[in-house]
Parts: structure tokens; sequence; C-alpha cells
């Protein structure tokens, strides 16, 4: 898919206003989970939501802010500030200071949009405006939400969120939470739990599993990600699609999951494009929600970060020489390292060690939203038509990441759009090799092996 860069229009933005919750709410500090306070979450998180108008003229900014108000009250830690404590550890301080808020209107219809609805979106920034001062993770809001009407009554619900407070799960429980008391409730049908305490480390705290996830790796070879030159795209991948990567894997493997074949296809067509040096470890990091693997689970109304980030590792020849079988075996062994006793081990890593970021040199890591249920979120004027992330490579490493975000195509095909962030030259071998797994027909008894180049960094 091309990038969407010709759409070009103005928003109007009225000042930034704070939203408290609508009634008085407990004044205290609140620990955040030995989980939730990790290096690798300490930064903001975008996300995006585009609706139709209904023709009754109602307003989606009051209706949202009133709703937002009210939802506060719930979940009140949200309207707060962090504080760091000794030892790196985060508390919310729940003061009511309030959530960040813009207005703002736009000249564009939805219509406008057309296959530009998915990432990367033309003028994000003006549809999620850094209010200055707003960005920091300590000491500044939790959430900014903008709201920007549209000429054809239709409207656009973005939001930025402090990762170290929700995961997606748990900012979609929120926004669910707002959109009912936009639409009248009295309380969200799912009530808030905080209980952080649930994911912190065990006294005394011992690293019982393997997290190479957080390995130290030093980047002696200049691999991470150039910050200038940077092209976002956005690939989608419907049912003849991921066919064809199906008949690329043995027959055996045929029953792996959608995730598992499409994190092993982008991790090997990734590595191909960035031409690492063949004897260089790469790894693909794979976002596990870990609230099912609890016993009890964690109760339903939990909405702090509950996910791990298991690993595959490989050399970057073996990786790109190998068939696509290959990948995808280490894909389905790392997801199948999630246990309980894992994410003990996890919060007890992260006291022992200080708290660490993940890997990110010659890293991958992907994150299923598919099922997070962001277009599901209703503020009375129905479901979504894009609710998901609002760009790829975000992090406090740009370019590591990606999602996998339902959608549905102008040809009314449903799938899975995968945005992918590296820089300009890298991006056009992707797309080269991306589309020879695609389009070639896979071959009789093993896949073709990619023509894998020395690195030249």
């Amino acid at each position: 898919m091309a990038p969407q860069d010709s759409l070009v229009f103005k928003v109007r933005r009225c000042e930034a206003e704070l939203v408290r919750p609508a009634k008085p709410t407990p004044r205290e500090r609140r620990r955040l989970s030995d989980v939730d306070d990790q290096e690798g979450l300490r930064f903001q998180i975008p996300e995006i939501q585009f609706y139709r108008g209904d023709g009754t003229g109602r307003d989606p900014v009051q209706a949202v802010r009133e709703g937002l108000a009210r939802a506060l009250v719930f979940y009140y830690p949200l309207a707060g500030r962090l504080r760091e404590l000794p030892g790196r550890k985060l508390v919310v301080d729940c003061n009511e200071a309030g959530v960040m808020f813009v207005e703002a209107d736009a000249d564009v219809t939805l219509e406008q949009f057309g296959d530009a609805l998915q990432p990367p979106f033309p003028c994000l920034e003006e549809l999620l405006f850094d209010v200055p001062g707003s960005s920091a993770v300590l000491d500044a809001p939790l959430l900014l939400i903008q709201v920007t009407r549209l000429k054809c009554g239709g409207f656009i619900f973005a939001v930025r969120l402090n990762h170290t407070m929700c995961d997606a799960p748990g900012l979609v429980q929120f926004m669910s939470a707002v959109g009912e008391m936009a639409r009248g409730a009295d309380a969200p049908s799912v009530l808030p739990v905080w209980e952080r305490e649930l994911l912190d480390a065990r006294d005394p705290p011992r690293i019982t599993c393997t997290h190479r996830e957080f390995d130290q790796v030093e980047d002696t070879k200049g691999t991470l990600m150039p910050l200038d030159d940077m092209e976002h795209r956005s690939f989608f991948f419907g049912a003849a699609q991921m066919s064809a990567l199906r008949s690329r894997v043995p027959p055996h493997q045929h029953a792996s999951t959608k995730f598992e074949i499409l994190t092993a296809c982008l991790w090997r067509c990734r590595t191909i494009a960035l031409q690492p040096d063949p004897e260089e470890e790469v790894r693909v990091l794979c976002i596990v929600n870990a609230r099912t693997k609890f016993d009890p689970p964690l109760p339903a109304g939990y909405y702090g970060n509950a996910f791990a980030f298991p690993v595959a590792v490989t050399s970057a020849d073996k990786l790109c020489q190998n068939p696509l079988g290959y990948a995808l075996e280490l894909v389905k062994k790392a997801k199948a390292d999630v246990t309980e006793e894992y994410m003990r081990s996890l919060a007890d890593l992260m006291v022992i060690r200080g708290r660490p970021h993940f890997a990110v040199v010659r890293s991958f890591l992907v994150s299923d939203t598919t099922k997070a249920g962001f277009g599901d979120v209703d503020f009375g004027w129905g479901k979504a038509v894009y609710g998901g992330p609002a760009k790829g490579g975000v992090g406090a490493i740009p370019g590591v990441a990606s999602f996998y975000i339902p959608f549905r195509n102008r040809q009314g095909e449903s799938g899975i759009v995968v945005p992918v962030c590296l820089p300009a030259p890298a991006m056009r071998r992707f797309v080269q090799e991306l589309d020879a797994l695609l389009k070639d027909p896979p071959p009789a008894t093993s896949n073709k092996k990619s023509t894998f180049v020395i690195s030249s960094l």
C-alpha cells in the first residue's frame, strides 16, 4: 500500500483545558505495579477513532467531555499525576489535576480520507496536538484527548496515553466507560479494579524464568534506527494474502494462527531489509496478554499493564536463509513461554535489575490489537469506522514496534492492517521481499532462500 500523503486540511483548535472528575474523588497515592513502571513503558502511546455523523446535529465534543468527567469519578487515578519514589518506583498522586482535553474543528469530511483511513494518518499531529508541556512521563497529564468535528457531521476521537497506566485492554475498558457515561449510564458496565499489587514482585524477588527480552545488547555496529528519513507505510493482509503466506509453511504448521504466521513473515522480511551482519543476533518480541494466564485470572476490571514481551532470538543469517517455517517455529515457542510463573519472574526481574528497558538493538516488537476492541467503543454515534493505534514505530525507540489492527478495506474485505516504520532504503527492500512472498508461487518442496546482503553499516 502506498503512503497517504496527498490529503491536506486545516484544523482549528480551541485552547487546551483540563477535565476533572465530575464529583469529588479520594485524595491518595496509589502505587503502580512492578510490571507497569518498567522503562520500556515510560512513553506516550497514540490511538485514534473515526466516527460517522448521525444527522442529529448533536455535539460530539460536549458528549465526550461530559462522559469523560463522569467516567473519571470511577477512574480517578487517570486524572492524577505520576511521581517517582526512590528505587524508580512510580506512584500516582490522585489529586484531581485532570485530563488534558482539546476541542477542534477540521475542514474535511470522513469520505475525503478515502484509503487514508489507516496509519499513517494525514495531518496526525493536527488531530492529536502535542500541547506544549503535556508529554512528560512525570508530573504531566496521564491522558491527552482531542475531539475534532468534521464537516460531514462525523468526528475524530484521538487519545495519547501514558503507557505506564494501562495497556490496550485497559485503555479500551476506560474508553468504553467514557462512551457508556456519554450515552447516559450511571456507572460503567465493567467497574475498574486497581489492585496493582497483583503484579508486584515477590518477597524476596527471584528470577525463575529466562528473559532474553531484557538482554543488555550493545549496539556495536550502529544498527539502531536513524531518526531522520523514516518512512511510515501500512500493509493490508486479507484472506488472499494470509493464504499465500500459509502456503509457504510446511503442512504440519498450517494450523498456526494468523498472528504467528504474520509475525514470522514480517520479522524475516524486515531483517532482510535492514541488512544486519549475518552473524549478529536478531530478535522478535511478541506482546502476550497475560490476564488469563493467572489462576485465578486477573479481575475483569483490571486496567493496568498485564502483558509480557516473550522473545525469539536467532542469528540474522539463520533467519534469512532458512524457510519461513523456521521463523514460525521460533515465534510459536516464544508465545508459549508466558505463564503465571513467567509474569512473577518478570516483576521480580524489574525490582532486581532496576526496571530495565527491553532489548531494542536489532529487535522487532509486534502487538496484536485485533481483539482489543478499539473499534467497538461507542460514544453515542455507533461503532468506529476505524479504531486503533495512530501509527507504528512508537515507543521510546522509534521504528521498533508494529501493530496488527482489524481493518475493512474499500472493497469491503476484512483483514489486518500493519503499520511499519523503517528507514526509506530499507522500506524499499521490505516491500520487495514482502511482494515476493505474496506473489511468487510457493516452491514445491521448500522455500527459496532470500538473497542475504551483508550490511554496509
